[in-house]
């Protein structure tokens, strides 16, 4: 992604390329496409990245996007700071930000005549702009699901480190379910500020996912959520309560067989309950 002007105004610039594991450039090729046509389709809403226009004049398709100015969501749930550093966010704007997203994955999955499910959903695909507002972007490995069946076969290509439903590397079938899994994956990211995988001396190392530091509902909370977070609601026993309930809310997300897992609907649901149980 790049940045860029045009009519005095600054934008963004995917740039499609191909990758060591791409077979050619038709295979790449029609995931920008697919990309071009469901961001137009989310564009109407305040938590999708605004397609501008596409520049066809390259082997591939460049998108070209309204700008986010706050950029993109590093991987352990923070910004990019002043000369490279780290900017912490608030738990205010966190919760805010995992309420706007999951409207955006409820919209995705229920506005269309067909169900579609992002697929590829991680940190990196989500950008902030001015006023912290998420925009959920790269649609490019998504996917339709007919509205008659229960799931689709999937390419099983997919390795968004941490975030990918266990159901679907076991068995190759994609549902709204894995969107959900995703989504409580990056959930637990915001609350603990931890990655969900590292790649030390160039090796994954998915134990560093925040899943694998909680058990379960009662998992003390002093002990997993970012010191910030702990710091910023200090001793106030409804804060601490709403921590609870954002990391029971993420725990069955995350579980392993996708029956057991919430609709995105109900989590967006939780996600405002759980908001309006302190912030107005």
């Amino acid at each position: 992604m790049f940045k860029g002007v045009l009519d005095n105004r600054t934008i963004i610039i995917r740039k499609y390329i191909i990758r060591e594991n791409d077979k050619d450039n038709d295979e790449v090729r029609s995931r920008a496409i697919r990309d071009i046509k469901i961001s137009r389709q989310m564009n109407s809403h305040k938590n999708a990245l605004k397609l501008l226009g596409c520049c066809l004049e390259f082997p591939l398709p460049a998108l070209v996007h309204e700008n986010a100015a706050k950029r993109v969501l590093r991987d352990d749930g923070s910004l990019s700071g002043d000369n490279g550093g780290q900017s912490l966010l608030p738990w205010k704007t966190r919760l805010r930000i995992a309420k706007q997203l999951a409207n955006a994955l409820t919209y995705l999955h229920t506005a269309f005549s067909e169900p579609i499910i992002h697929r590829n959903l991680r940190s990196t695909c989500i950008l902030l702009d001015d006023d912290y507002v998420p925009k959920l972007s790269n649609f490019s490995f998504s996917i339709s699901d007919p509205p008659k069946q229960s799931h689709v076969k999937g390419d099983n290509k997919i390795r968004a480190f941490g975030y990918t439903d266990p159901d679907y590397l076991a068995t190759g079938y994609i549902t709204e379910k894995t969107d959900v899994y995703s989504f409580g994956v990056l959930l637990l990211v915001l609350l603990t500020q931890r990655a969900a995988y590292s790649n030390q001396a160039g090796e994954l190392d998915n134990t560093a996912n925040p899943k694998f530091h909680v058990s379960d509902g009662q998992t003390q909370i002093q002990t997993i959520v970012d010191p910030k977070i702990l710091k910023e609601v200090g001793a106030d026993g409804h804060a601490q309560q709403q921590l609870q309930d954002f990391l029971a809310l993420a725990l069955s997300c995350i579980q392993n067989q996708s029956e057991a897992r919430p609709n995105m609907i109900d989590v967006a649901k939780e996600l405002v309950r759980i908001e309006k149980s302190i912030f107005p």
